[in-house]
């Protein structure tokens, strides 16, 4: 509220200012300036003299100022103006409006070519200095600076822009960027094959990885601040048929610990999963592919249950995310430390919740139920379709099904969406053959969790429209769908008898669980994510 007031009196002042100078105002809040505008005016020039363009008619340029009455701003702008044959039109903004255009001049593709155009150079005069004194050694220019620059800019952007991942890609004739954001692929740049090594190197040296070994793949992380924040950065080289490709994991700790309602944790999947992780002991799993946000709910948990009369220790593979408080080592296969033997290590250590990055194997399922008897919170994932899966999947790994109802509290599956921008969604009335498929799956969710959430016909959803707060994308950030199945007596007479596929799914049809569908269905009723996206991901 108070920031509001603020702006509000802000704009007011100015417009007060506006008709002191009489200069209109104009507000530029969430205006994109084409790049063919924004060329009429250097970066350089509209940072030090505090104009911007922010407009052109014909051969009539608009022009933003903080201060119209600054008379060497208006001579430099009178200059810049007639050298490209042009009228100006003064407009009075205010310094927030204008820092966001400055900032629209920082595109990745303009960076970069800027940094190029400085390799270029520094080539050439290196070129240059051999010629003028070829016996000369140890003068060689360094070509360092401007590949750090295009580094730094390539890891800022991927950034700025919520990437997950940055992808390096060599191919034969040019080199490829691309960034994975809400878990799609977008090519974002194209370089000279030629920067390829130089940049492979400054991001191995980053790393401190070998830079004179690029026939085996190798993995690091390090760390750097951008805008104000610490970003870890994980590396993985992999050598290919045109060279080393480079796949940095990005790791911004504000995005990575969230809550579960962030997560997409309501309702009866939110108690359940509260309910569980109150016990003392026993094992709670979170299964799903790779990409699915595992980790992330694993994190979630352990944030929540972080407090200073509890030991909690991790093992994994890598630590993604440092957690204040919690004691998180990372396995090394390489020197047999293992999920298993590293197991073995964190059970003399005391510790009241133990979090296992992955079962794997036989070995680590073993030892993670013995933990689990011995009267310790155990989290861990593993790789099933869904949640009774984990049940046969356990089994299939050497577990005795005598030892599972003891220990096992609670399974997990989840998959995740893509949200809707809450800027630019618009609701509409679903058409018949939607609604349809949506009163079939309304009709299969349990009775009590739809007295719960009084679902309104007809029925509304959303649809992605695209904006500026999105990218023109229609979707922002993302969301999980969950399923949950809980260890019942008679979940333990099924495993105890024989379990079969049919035994399981008639059990969670009895504990009422909500399976991923109907969570998905639900958010697509609450306008979280469009129908499209949900079934996407259900189907596959």
């Amino acid at each position: 509220m108070e920031s509001k007031a603020n702006q509000q009196n802000e704009i007011a002042a100015l417009k007060a200012r506006s008709q002191t100078l009489k200069v209109p105002y104009f507000d530029l809040t969430g205006k994109i300036i084409a790049v063919e505008v924004l060329k009429e005016i250097p970066e350089e020039a509209a940072a030090y003299y505090q104009f911007v363009p922010i407009g052109r008619h014909d051969n009539v340029l608009d022009v933003g100022m903080i201060n119209p009455d600054d008379v060497k701003a208006r001579e430099a702008l009178r200059f810049i103006a007639r050298r490209s044959e042009l009228e100006t039109r003064i407009y009075l903004i205010s310094r927030t409006n204008f820092n966001e255009i400055i900032r629209q001049y920082r595109t990745l593709h303009g960076e970069v070519k800027k940094a190029l155009r400085e390799l270029e150079k520094e080539l050439e005069d290196e070129v240059q200095a051999v010629k003028e004194k070829p016996l000369e050694v140890g003068k060689k220019i360094t070509t360092d600076a401007p590949v750090t620059k295009i580094v730094a800019v390539i890891l800022r952007h991927a950034t700025e822009g919520r990437a997950s991942d940055i992808h390096i890609e060599p191919l034969e004739a040019q080199l490829k960027v691309r960034f994975r954001v809400d878990g799609i692929l977008h090519t974002s740049l194209y370089l000279p094959v030629e920067v390829h090594s130089a940049i492979v190197s400054r991001i191995k040296i980053l790393a401190t990885l070998k830079i004179d070994e690029s026939r085996v793949p190798q993995d690091g992380r390090f760390r750097t601040v951008i805008d104000r924040k610490t970003i870890d950065f994980r590396v993985s080289t992999l050598p290919t048929t045109n060279g080393e490709k480079v796949v940095l994991r990005v790791l911004d700790p504000s995005v990575g610990l969230q809550t579960f309602a962030d997560l997409g944790l309501t309702g009866y999947n939110l108690r359940v999963l509260e309910e569980t992780i109150s016990k003392p002991f026993g094992m709670l799993l979170i299964t799903g592919p790779t990409g699915s946000g595992k980790t992330t709910t694993l994190y979630a948990i352990l944030n929540s249950l972080n407090k200073d009369g509890t030991n909690i220790v991790s093992l994994e593979d890598p630590v993604e995310y440092y957690i204040e408080g919690i004691n998180q080592s990372q396995i090394r296969p390489e020197i047999k430390y293992t999920f298993a033997s590293g197991l073995r290590h964190i059970l003399r250590q005391d510790p009241d919740v133990i979090m296992v990055g992955e079962i794997r194997d036989g070995e680590t399922a073993d030892l993670a139920i013995h933990a689990s008897l011995t009267g310790h919170v155990l989290l861990s994932t593993l790789h099933t379709n869904n949640a009774i899966g984990v049940i046969p999947r356990l089994m299939d790994m050497g577990v005795g099904s005598f030892l599972l109802p003891a220990t096992l509290n609670l399974a997990v599956a989840q998959r995740l969406v893509r949200r809707l921008c809450p800027k630019c969604k618009k609701e509409v009335v679903a058409a018949a053959s939607l609604a349809a498929t949506i009163e079939e799956e309304i009709s299969k969710i349990p009775k009590k969790h739809l007295d719960e959430l009084k679902i309104e016909r007809p029925f509304k959803v959303y649809q992605a429209q695209g904006c500026k707060n999105c990218a023109n994308k229609g979707t922002k950030g993302r969301i999980a769908i969950f399923e949950m199945i809980v260890m019942t007596p008679q979940l333990e007479d099924i495993i105890i008898s024989g379990v079969t596929e049919a035994k399981l799914l008639e059990e969670a049809k009895r504990q009422d669980m909500i399976s991923m569908r109907q969570d998905g269905i639900l958010k697509v009723l609450q306008g979280v994510i469009s129908f499209e996206e949900m079934l996407k991901v259900t189907e596959e």
